[in-house]
């Protein structure tokens, strides 16, 4: 399982249309993952709805910080790697360093994942 890591936040004001741009940005990663091979995974796929369960109705209110890292945190303990995007992300960021310290693989591109297959 790699877990694609990069903006999703960052930059949107948390405008609703902006930060659904950067999923599905996020998303576009996931195919290349998955034909390589290996399971994609993404944070907010597994955050967003914990955080509607919450009682959160945006990524702004505060009982996110409660999920939307510690979402990610957790999923690194199944991941096998990570996919970094470009982009300036703290919480991308903050995923690179969780991985590299628990000694998982991170990827700045597609091509670099074992078993990539060009389109």
């Amino acid at each position: 399982m790699i877990l694609i890591a990069g903006p999703f936040r960052s930059g949107t004001g948390d405008d609703p249309e902006l930060l659904a741009r950067n999923l599905a940005r996020l998303e576009e990663a996931a195919w290349p993952i998955f034909r390589s091979g290996h399971v994609p995974m993404i944070g907010e796929w597994v955050a967003l709805p914990v955080l509607r369960g919450a009682g959160g109705k945006t990524v702004a209110d505060p009982v996110a910080k409660e999920v939307m890292y510690p979402t990610a945190d957790r999923l690194l303990h199944h991941c096998d790697a990570v996919l970094r995007l470009p982009g300036e992300s703290t919480g991308a960021d903050q995923d690179v360093a969780i991985a590299l310290s628990r000694g998982l693989d991170v990827y700045h591109r597609a091509e670099d994942i074992p078993g990539y297959q060009a389109a």
